[in-house]
């Protein structure tokens, strides 16, 4: 088995340029490719944790399953995770309980419980080796928030029935005597990749088939198209962090974000294996409030790493704030300075894409309009618990079993009370169709440095175009081929990224982030 680097250098599809901790502390599993047309019972689209749990909870109910990966295990957004597991949600309960109802509050922190003990469960089934560890995570506010707020999250979540205690300090951060926070008991974390890698095992021990470089597209009730041949099931889940099976639906209820993560080391023991987060800008200009999350992960014999998230800004644009993308990571690294001291120079930075509901709470189940083809999407923050719950929710679904928390992740609910939040994020997309007719980011290539991309307009089209480290320009159009806004390109992670849905495309217009399903069309260059 090869590292991540070693397939990284031979181009294998990734979601970025930045390798994250996960992936370069991880061999990669080695399973065959697409050589022939297959029938199953389930196709499943998708190597992340959704896809592969899901994977994994089917093949135990006799069901045959195939999981189709188009890059490598976790080489999508599961990779490029911080891998909190917390039933502390990203969005508040007091929030969930005036837009559900406090009845709904307490299943999704059922759900999110639940979750958690079934990682647990399997990584003790499966003896699997990814450094699990319960632990308990701390809320606290951020400077733009107000304390009531910290009371009323206590209120709600005490409500919805979880093991929680208002503080008066935060543990382990610079000052945190004089800061308040929400004690969040019992939650855990873990190396994401091992235990995905677990996971893949038992589903191979278990009959399952796993492809990998297994492009998929052209999903219908059949089935898909993958690597050009025809793979056929009765059932189909697409578990690809934004789904690509759909063209307007879905994306009208969530929104596609980046957010960014950097890793450092710390003395061996110098603070406890926790979770911390603030809670959120409440003067963001986006309406998710972006947040910042923290974790200690072991690292070797005399340093731990403290691996610290948050800057987010809505996918494609990052200019909108007028930050860059190595600015966040900047920000972000003194921000975790002014709380962790401790904090030695970042030696690990990646950045991932969230999907954000409007209404808080994942998307789950049965696609809308379809029969046969489910979804997991719509992780807010909270993707390693999303997707579980997901997971188990498709699997009872196919299985013929009803489960108690279908209804309230249907991708088919209409919450009317998040008008509001749906209206700014529509306007927001909507003035993205704008990037059409204003000025491009280069006048012609010969601004182009190696290793660098940018947007130009040709003959009153948008052309994409990026110059590789041997001097190769590549051209392209800049239409995202799912809805046809005008893709932006992103200089840290070395992709094109579409502002209006969250498609995402490498610098060899290869895409990496659904929902579009087909590559940047590439163009003569003159």
């Amino acid at each position: 088995m090869k590292n991540a680097a070693e397939k990284l250098n031979e181009g294998s599809i990734t979601s970025g340029e930045n390798v994250s901790f996960w992936i370069d502390t991880t061999e990669i599993a080695s399973f065959k490719t697409p050589d022939r047309d297959i029938h199953t019972e389930v196709l499943i689209i998708g190597g992340g944790i959704a896809g592969l749990t899901t994977a994994y909870n089917l093949l135990k109910a006799g069901k045959k399953v195939v999981l189709v990966e188009d890059g490598f295990i976790g080489s999508g957004e599961t990779g490029r995770t911080t891998a909190h597991l917390t039933s502390a949600l990203d969005d508040r309960y007091y929030f969930l309980e005036d837009t559900f109802g406090k009845e709904a509050a307490k299943l999704a922190a059922e759900s999110h419980t639940a979750a958690i003990a079934e990682i647990e469960k399997n990584v003790t089934d499966l003896n699997i080796d990814c450094s699990f560890k319960r632990v308990n995570g701390y809320l606290f506010l951020h400077p733009t928030d107000k304390e009531k707020n910290l009371e009323k999250e206590f209120e709600a979540a005490q409500n919805a029935g979880l093991n929680i205690g208002l503080l008066k300090s935060t543990p382990a951060i610079s000052n945190g005597e004089q800061t308040p926070c929400l004690a969040f008991y019992n939650q855990a974390q873990f190396h994401i990749l091992h235990y995905l890698n677990g996971l893949a095992q038992a589903i191979t021990a278990l009959g399952g088939e796993i492809y990998i470089e297994a492009h998929a597209e052209k999903i219908s009730k059949n089935g898909a198209i993958v690597n050009n041949y025809n793979f056929t099931a009765e059932s189909i889940v697409v578990a690809t962090n934004s789904p690509i099976n759909d063209l307007v639906t879905m994306h009208t209820k969530q929104a596609a974000y980046r957010s960014y993560v950097i890793a450092g080391k710390i003395p061996k023991g110098s603070l406890p294996y926790a979770l911390w987060w603030d809670t959120g800008d409440a003067e963001s200009k986006w309406p998710s409030q972006p947040y910042h999350y923290v974790r200690v992960e072991n690292f070797d014999d005399n340093y731990d790493l403290l691996i610290s998230g948050g800057e987010d800004h809505k996918t494609g644009q990052a200019d909108e704030e007028g930050i860059s993308e190595f600015t966040r990571y900047e920000k972000l690294e003194q921000w975790t300075r002014s709380y962790f001291p401790l904090f030695e120079e970042t030696i690990y930075k990646w950045s991932g894409q969230v999907m954000e509901p409007v209404d808080s709470l994942g998307f789950m189940g049965l696609n809308p309009g379809d029969e046969n083809i489910y979804i997991i999407t719509g992780d807010s923050g909270n993707g390693m618990t999303h997707a579980t719950i997901g997971a188990r929710i498709i699997c009872d679904a196919i299985t013929g079993n009803k489960n108690k928390w279908e209804d309230l992740y249907s991708p088919s609910r209409i919450t009317v009370k998040t008008g509001f939040d749906f209206a700014k994020e529509a306007v927001n997309t909507a003035a993205q169709y704008l990037d059409w007719v204003s000025a491009s980011d280069l006048e012609n290539t010969a601004e182009l440095q190696a290793g660098q991309g940018g947007i130009m307009t040709s003959n009153l089209k948008k052309v994409a175009v990026y110059r590789d480290f041997d001097n190769t320009l590549r051209a392209f159009s800049a239409v995202c081929p799912h809805l046809g806004c005008i893709v932006q390109w992103n200089n840290d992670e070395k992709s094109f990224d579409c502002p209006c849905h969250g498609s995402r495309f490498a610098a060899d217009g290869t895409v990496i982030n659904g929902p579009a399903d087909s590559d940047l069309k590439p163009l003569p260059i003159k």
